[in-house]
């Protein structure tokens, strides 16, 4: 069984586009099929009875599973920001600290270049993630 692996960036970015446990895929590693599910919208399909089964069904991790969040935004400012990287260290450790770094990247002209950077690490680490949970994917 292979997964595609668009499909499971797609999946991966519906888990992350609402609050914490909003949104839920979850992949069956029988067939490759991923399940949908959300808090606000009634679901397309109805969720297997089993998938509670962990030998059958992995649920799509969130940002904060695969590090990249904090981690990502300090990563990036150490390498692309570097005379700013206290600055985003200050802005993340209170609230509201997305909305301030975007303000800085846009003020920096750095706001393509930080997408870029999240997109190719969050495709690396759901690519380790994958091989971390004998998960094969095909393009």
């Amino acid at each position: 069984m292979a997964v595609n692996f668009s499909e499971l960036l797609d999946a991966f970015e519906f888990v992350n586009s609402g609050g914490a446990g909003e949104n839920e895929a979850y992949l069956c590693m029988e067939t490759g099929k991923i399940y949908w599910h959300s808090e606000w919208v009634d679901d397309v399909e109805e969720l297997p009875d089993d998938l509670e089964d962990s030998e059958r069904y992995i649920a799509i991790p969130d940002k904060r599973e695969l590090d990249l969040g904090k981690p990502l935004v300090l990563s990036f400012a150490r390498h692309h920001l570097p005379d700013d990287y206290d600055k985003v260290r200050e802005i993340f450790s209170r609230a509201g600290a997305y909305a301030l770094f975007k303000d800085l990247l846009e003020h920096r002209g750095a706001v393509d270049r930080w997408y870029d950077f999240e997109q190719k690490a969050t495709e690396e680490a759901l690519k380790t993630w994958c091989a971390d949970n004998d998960i094969k994917v095909s393009s």
